[in-house]
């Protein structure tokens, strides 16, 4: 998935009211931008880090400039729009890139679901199978190498695998598909003590037969895309 123009460069100052970043840029001039993630974003948005925006230029738009990456680490990036998730998940899915889910034969996405009013990220047809497959954005790191989910409390989380473990029951196919955006992690943990609620469900899930999967994405200045597969620890 490449970004829709040349990304800029400048240093964070703050990130406030989750979905706005202050933002001085490399020729001085401070703005704020759009943050597109309502996490905690822990450890994703150090003070004086260097970050890289996109411009859009919808004249309607308060803030036109987008916060896509932050560098946390000589050679370590991290890229915190969510919103580009299921972008990179869809275009890896189509190139076959997701080991597990290879050979389908039509892919739908955002299709509701479930008893508890849920849309899952993607419906994938396989002859007589139908396999759905809920895609979560990793960002969090508690242990260096190491990637965990979620970095808050996510009772919309908590939810989804409770959707996921019904669908087999149902005798469907389920998969949470992890994918990591950043570039140093090597093993994919849930982060037991900031959701336990969310460690233990996805515990359970494994053990109805949902299955559970990560991969690591490659960050550059142009875009982003999978290339790895990451072994998830539970």
């Amino acid at each position: 998935m490449n970004f829709d123009s040349p990304l800029i460069k400048g240093r964070l100052v703050k990130r406030y009211k989750r979905f706005l970043a202050d933002i001085i840029l490399d020729d001085g001039s401070e703005i704020t931008a759009h943050c597109a993630n309502t996490g905690a974003m822990t450890g994703c948005m150090p003070e004086g880090a260097n970050v890289w925006l996109s411009i859009s230029d919808n004249p309607g738009r308060k803030y036109p400039h987008s916060w896509q990456l932050v560098e946390l680490e000589s050679d370590v990036m991290a890229c915190i729009n969510t919103g580009l998730t299921n972008k990179v998940a869809h275009e890896a899915l189509l190139k076959n890139q997701i080991t597990e889910l290879t050979g389908f034969d039509s892919c739908r996405s955002e299709v509701p679901y479930g008893d508890e009013g849920s849309r899952v990220d993607f419906v994938l047809s396989f002859d007589k199978q139908q396999v759905y497959v809920e895609v979560k954005h990793v960002t969090l790191s508690l242990k260096e190498g190491q990637g965990s989910f979620p970095d808050a409390v996510t009772k919309r989380g908590q939810k989804h695998l409770r959707e996921l473990i019904q669908q087999v029951k149902s005798g469907d196919r389920s998969v949470l598909l992890f994918i990591i955006m950043r570039t140093d992690v090597s093993l994919m943990m849930p982060a037991d003590l900031i959701d336990a609620e969310y460690g233990r469900l996805l515990r359970e899930a494994v053990k109805e037969g949902v299955e559970v999967i990560a991969y690591g994405v490659k960050i550059d200045l142009k875009g982003l895309s999978v290339d790895r597969a990451i072994p998830v620890l539970l």
